[in-house]
């Protein structure tokens, strides 16, 4: 989130739509310094006690009290709601800069479709952590004021946390994908040599699934007991939100078809984000299904299941990024042939990581345990081999970034013969970006 909506957010959404800044410069830092404090916080939280033993989901009655005595949770709390501040403050700054600040001629239907992705994101953001601000207050007055909205012998219920929680929780996945989904379709369209195929119908794809993602909370509760209804219903609306994803996909493709296709760094990530999402997206449709998520449900099929579309397919569009823009934010560009070994580097050691978890899923291993059976040894083995390999990519990419500030070589103002308005302006753009307003014909 901080690199893909944070980072290329802010410093692409203004020069994209003719703006010479944000709307509220200030609210941005206030943001950034909200989530420096807020890491600081949750890195402090671990050493205070035994530190916030709950895993990322908070799930009483594991993080209750008698669970957890010290104040280890309760930092953690504390960090989740400034990091939650955070994102509602740069979310409020987008929507405002996205609707007030566009430039001579620049209808919403003209704006480029990262612009857009960013501007769904931080709608998303401002419905659904309020939710998880209510869910985590409920929780530490659980835990410190003796109130017991999620503890049963008073009452309440811990799996009313699991709805509050996943209410936020699968939005958010596609509040980190949204802005990825808006660099791919810049890289391809720029790439291919032709403007996005099916321009409309990718806006509406985007706000078909910005709708439909606070519709399928409960795909991650099958076991908690939900009725026959409940679970058909959620199945339904995961498996039409695969649908409407198809049409982004397809778009990408049609794209492509007939481009005069350029395998630069950008392009390769974007066709490698193509690849893992639609992997990603596969095994999700087959999880979508009560009855089978019943019995996959915390294996390692949902491990692998997770990381090929949010730490892979995010991460490959967060690179897409990195080396379309990184030219036109430092006027530096990085070396070719080093971004392609990169990008190799990082396609097969992912893809040795986390392919073999999907055999270790079917095979009933269980996530989160110190220990398994040595039937599992030989998939996680390869999965090891994999994971050190992709440090070793991630080192690499490193020493690509030290390159690139000491060694490169001078950027061009439109090294890609892109075709919006950051083009346009010198590498780096100079502080106040448009003094005169553009005109988008």
């Amino acid at each position: 989130m901080p690199a893909l909506m944070g980072g290329f957010g802010n410093w692409f959404v203004p020069l994209m739509i003719g703006a010479p800044d944000m709307a509220f410069p200030r609210m941005n830092n206030l943001s950034f310094w909200l989530l420096v404090s807020s890491f600081i916080l949750l890195i402090l939280s671990v050493f205070i006690g035994e530190g916030p033993g709950t895993g990322w989901t908070l799930y009483p009655p594991l993080s209750q009290v008698m669970s957890h005595p010290s104040a280890g949770v309760d930092i953690a709390i504390l960090a989740l709601h400034v990091a939650g501040m955070s994102s509602i403050v740069g979310a409020i700054n987008f929507i405002v800069t996205i609707f007030n600040m566009r430039t001579k001629g620049m209808s919403l239907t003209k704006m480029p479709l990262f612009v857009w992705s960013v501007l769904l994101t931080a709608f998303m953001l401002i419905v659904a952590l309020p939710v998880l601000a209510g869910a985590i207050t409920m929780l530490l007055t659980d835990r410190n004021v003796g109130t017991s909205f999620f503890d049963p012998a008073g009452g309440g219920d811990p799996v009313l946390f699991q709805h509050l929680f996943w209410f936020f929780g699968h939005p958010e996945v596609y509040v980190i994908i949204f802005p990825a989904f808006g660099i791919i379709s810049q890289v391809v369209s720029t790439f291919s040599h032709r403007p996005v195929f099916g321009y409309i119908g990718m806006v509406y794809a985007m706000i078909g699934i910005a709708v439909f993602g606070f519709m399928v909370w409960a795909h991650h509760m099958f076991t908690v007991g939900l009725s026959a209804d409940a679970a058909a219903f959620f199945s339904t609306t995961t498996i039409f939100i695969g649908v409407i994803t198809g049409v982004k996909v397809f778009s990408w493709i049609a794209t492509m078809w007939g481009g005069a296709i350029e395998f630069k760094t950008p392009m390769l990530f974007a066709l490698g984000f193509i690849f893992m999402f639609v992997g990603g997206g596969i095994t999700g449709i087959i999880l979508s299904h009560g009855g089978i998520d019943k019995l996959l449900h915390d294996t390692y099929y949902v491990v692998a299941h997770f990381h090929y579309v949010m730490s892979l397919a995010a991460l490959f569009g967060a690179f897409a990024g990195f080396y379309y823009w990184i030219g036109k934010m430092s006027g530096k560009q990085y070396n070719e042939r080093l971004g392609q070994i990169h990008f190799w580097l990082t396609f097969i050691s992912t893809n040795i990581t986390f392919l073999p978890q999907h055999f270790l899923g079917l095979a009933g291993m269980p996530r989160r345990i110190p220990d398994y059976p040595d039937a599992f040894i030989p998939w996680n083995y390869i999965s090891s081999i994999g994971s050190y390999m992709s440090f070793v990519s991630v080192i690499f990419f490193v020493f690509i970034v030290i390159h690139l500030f000491k060694w490169g070589k001078k950027a061009g103002d439109n090294p890609w013969e892109g075709d919006t308005l950051e083009w346009t302006v010198s590498s780096p753009p100079p502080f106040h970006t448009f003094e005169k307003p553009p005109v988008v014909k």
